[in-house]
């Protein structure tokens, strides 16, 4: 994989659930054709294309980078999320999960929790560099439908491959979570949310979004998404699940 050399790598996230966060490889493989919030930023500020967007670089001196930031944020970082511009555990993409793996354990020497977010899966290497008891390992999941993974995620993992490794950092005594954003209406999919619901029934945390890419073309988008919303909530209280609604669905309780 192509290389490059980055001046800083931690920021302040904005993201509601988020605190600080890194991104340690420009672009990413999957290749959603949502198209995902990282690219369109990418597209706007670095007028990057889709293609170029899909051949991911590594950052080369990472860490590098974390053996001079870390020390400046000492008590005042909760944890580091990886990552809301790529994908750390890109599937098939062996260079990238190292890495990952080598990133994960630098933030975890220095006692500070991470929580990770994939399309892809995870392996037993990523379980035996996470040395915090608070690391949380998530899955992005808005279908179990292989028809829409590969019409809409065409690179990433199947959805079985994502629940069967996630369930696996459940089992090594790991906090798990997963991303329903964007969750697409039925338009897009017919689909029921409570079968998608069940399949994760074991994880610690849900996050729940709404499909913002352009025109829905679905009617009365807002009560859809709410009654969704809602029965995410329900779903959380009835498992002890904490349940965290993106701001973008509004007024769901």
């Amino acid at each position: 994989m192509e290389k490059v050399i980055r001046k800083q790598l931690l920021y302040r996230t904005g993201v509601e659930y988020g605190d600080y966060a890194l991104n340690h490889v420009l672009g990413c493989a999957h290749g959603c054709r949502y198209p995902c919030y990282a690219f369109l930023m990418n597209k706007r500020f670095r007028n990057i294309t889709y293609e170029d967007w899909t051949k991911p670089k590594i950052v080369e001196n990472a860490i590098e980078l974390l053996e001079k930031e870390l020390p400046k944020l000492k008590g005042k970082v909760r944890y580091i999320n990886m990552c809301f511009a790529t994908d750390p555990f890109m599937y098939n993409r062996p260079e990238v999960v190292k890495l990952s793996c080598d990133v994960i354990a630098f933030i975890n020497s220095h006692g500070i929790p991470v929580r990770t977010l994939t399309k892809g899966v995870y392996t037993l290497d990523v379980a035996k560099v996470s040395n915090h008891p608070e690391n949380s390992f998530g899955i992005t999941l808005v279908s179990l439908s292989e028809k829409f993974r590969q019409k809409y995620e065409p690179n990433t993992a199947p959805a079985n491959e994502r629940l069967k490794s996630l369930f696996a950092m459940h089992m090594c005594g790991f906090k798990t979570w997963v991303s329903i954003e964007p969750y697409p209406t039925p338009n897009i999919i017919e689909q029921d949310i409570e079968e998608l619901l069940e399949s994760i029934s074991f994880v610690n945390r849900i996050v729940f979004g709404r499909w913002n890419y352009g025109k829905l073309n679905y009617p009365k988008p807002d009560q859809f998404y709410r009654e969704m919303a809602l029965k995410v909530l329900e779903f959380g209280e009835k498992k002890g699940i904490e349940v965290v609604i993106k701001k973008e669905v509004e007024n769901v309780r």
